[in-house]
């Protein structure tokens, strides 16, 4: 058997965050490759990424436990200087996306909005099985909507309920820096971290289905 590597996942300890216990044994932080570190800290010295944790380290610390989500989007975006904003939304969730749209140019941003389901084409074409159709035969293409968005020149995009691998390849796409609104899950209205508050009671048979036997 081979000899399970442990990472941050493993730790409750979480001493990286105040530093008022110990590190474990295998802790990343004690642990950590010095030249990762200094890469990964260089790249703060970039203008957009360094600005764009300052605002962020800003609206966490002036607005905590007081702003919606909504609200810090919009903060994170003035304090970025950005004016266009992009909503990359599903069919499914149009009317929220119309409404946070309406939020948004209430406060002063331009916003450009392209639908999951925009240039409406085939899931058969992409490789997407036949029997996939009995939910629809029309493809999302959330590679389309970066690449429109990217030509509208937004300068953040939101994503709005997009299926999971759709909105991987929406963010791999993307020109523009992207944030989550709303991540899709149709069981508990869009509240993925409910199944993990119910992972040992209401979903537990679904979280841990018993493991084949060979």
């Amino acid at each position: 058997m081979e000899e399970k590597v442990l990472s941050c996942i493993d730790c409750a300890v979480t001493n990286c965050n105040l530093q008022d216990k110990q590190y474990p044994d295998f802790c990343l932080t004690t642990h950590m490759d010095e030249k990762v570190l200094a890469d990964a800290m260089k790249l703060y010295e970039e203008d957009e990424n360094r600005r764009s944790m300052i605002a962020a380290g800003e609206i966490e610390h002036d607005h905590y436990l007081q702003y919606t989500r909504v609200e810090e989007i919009m903060a994170y975006a003035k304090k970025m200087g950005f004016k266009k904003i992009g909503i990359a939304t599903c069919v499914g969730l149009i009317a929220e996306s119309r409404t946070l749209a309406s939020i948004l140019r209430h406060n002063g941003f331009e916003v450009y909005g392209i639908a999951c389901k925009a240039g409406v084409q085939k899931k058969v074409d992409v490789g997407i099985p036949e029997r996939c159709n009995a939910i629809g035969p029309n493809m999302c293409n959330p590679i389309l909507q970066a690449k429109l968005l990217n030509e509208a020149k937004t300068e953040l995009n939101v994503v709005m309920g997009l299926c999971v691998g759709h909105d991987s390849l929406f963010y791999k796409y993307s020109e523009a820096l992207v944030t989550t609104l709303v991540a899709k899950d149709r069981v508990t209205g869009h509240n993925p971290v409910a199944a993990l508050y119910g992972a040992n009671f209401y979903f537990k048979k679904r979280m841990y289905p018993p493991k084949e036997t060979v």
